[in-house]
């Protein structure tokens, strides 16, 4: 199984900021502070974010392909 399969089969297409800093073993407070820096990591992290209204997601093919590149 992929990075990617195992992502979405456990969080669907869309990472929250919650699952997304749960899948990094960070707390969502830590990884909003991290991808607020212009690191490398940050910004690929922030290249896969999209908006639906006021909520922020990740897309989770792009997050697997990140992951995959580290």
């Amino acid at each position: 199984m992929t990075i990617e399969e195992t992502l979405t089969k456990s969080y669907g297409p869309l990472l929250s900021i919650v699952a997304l800093a749960t899948v990094l073993d960070r707390s969502p407070d830590g990884l909003r502070i991290s991808l607020r820096s212009s690191s490398d990591w940050a910004l690929a992290i922030n290249a896969t974010k999209i908006r639906l209204g006021r909520r922020v997601y990740f897309r989770t093919s792009d997050i697997a392909r990140v992951l995959s590149s580290l």
